[in-house]
């Protein structure tokens, strides 16, 4: 599995084509060979792909804005295709998954899935806690409603372990339960503070990386994005190298 930075982590690092260029520098600094780009300034394909090459890394996945994916289906593409990019991701469903959304985000997004998957590329979802609701018409979670809608040519799903375990789920679970469709994962971790939880670095927390790992490897994860959304006043890039360098002790890179 390799190691990869969700650059969505570090977005007020990104805010410029000269502050993206030294965070992709300083990422490779830590040792992360792979990115996710999310998050960050506007940028054309053909400048990603020469930042990429510039610091030894890749960036095989994104998060890209709704709009994009579904009204600008060719151009996204095209633009993923110019730094070598098949996964064509999605952050969450505009006004999240309840059983009055759910429907009409199906119908916008179908069209642009299933073109992915025929021009050699794929469409991927990131949860947070609310796929993991139970619908009110027929008691499934979202998430397996989701799954339902597509082929796993069509959808894979980016699994975030902090959101998962947010909503009481177990994540070890959810990812051997969507084995084939689970190659990016994202590895966040969960403190617990007083009255509340608290995004920390990976192996700072209370999930359990030693089963998560072993789900993973069971179930096809290809590359593993360390995620913090919130360093909570700490530097983004000191929190991710304590991140790298925990995950490292497993053998990852």
């Amino acid at each position: 599995m390799i190691l990869g930075a969700q650059l969505y982590t570090l977005r007020n690092q990104c805010k410029t084509l000269e502050d993206f260029s030294e965070t992709l520098k300083k990422v490779a600094q830590i040792g992360y060979t792979a990115v996710q780009v999310s998050g960050v300034c506007p940028y054309e394909g053909e400048w990603l792909a020469e930042e990429l090459k510039k610091n030894g890394l890749t960036a095989p996945l994104t998060h890209t804005a709704f709009r994009e994916i579904t009204e600008q289906t060719e151009e996204t593409l095209k633009k993923h295709k110019a730094f070598g990019c098949r996964r064509i991701g999605l952050g969450s469903a505009p006004g999240g998954t309840t059983d009055e959304t759910f429907p009409g985000f199906l119908q916008a997004i179908t069209p642009a899935a299933k073109y992915f998957a025929k021009n050699g590329a794929k469409f991927y979802y990131h949860n947070h806690w609310k796929e993991f609701v139970r619908s009110k018409e027929d008691g499934r979670y979202f998430m397996e409603k989701l799954c339902d809608a597509f082929s796993p040519e069509e959808l894979g799903i980016v699994l975030d372990t902090y959101w998962v375990q947010f909503a009481g789920g177990d994540p070890t679970t959810w990812i051997r339960a969507l084995k084939g469709r689970v190659d990016c994962v994202h590895f966040k971790d969960m403190v617990y503070g007083e009255k509340e939880h608290r995004m920390c670095p990976v192996g700072e927390g209370n999930l359990n990386w030693t089963g998560i790992l072993q789900a993973c490897k069971e179930s096809g994860t290809e590359y593993i994005f360390v995620e913090q959304d919130d360093c909570y006043g700490e530097d983004p890039f000191e929190c991710l190298a304590r991140s790298y360098r925990f995950l490292a002790s497993f053998g990852l890179k």
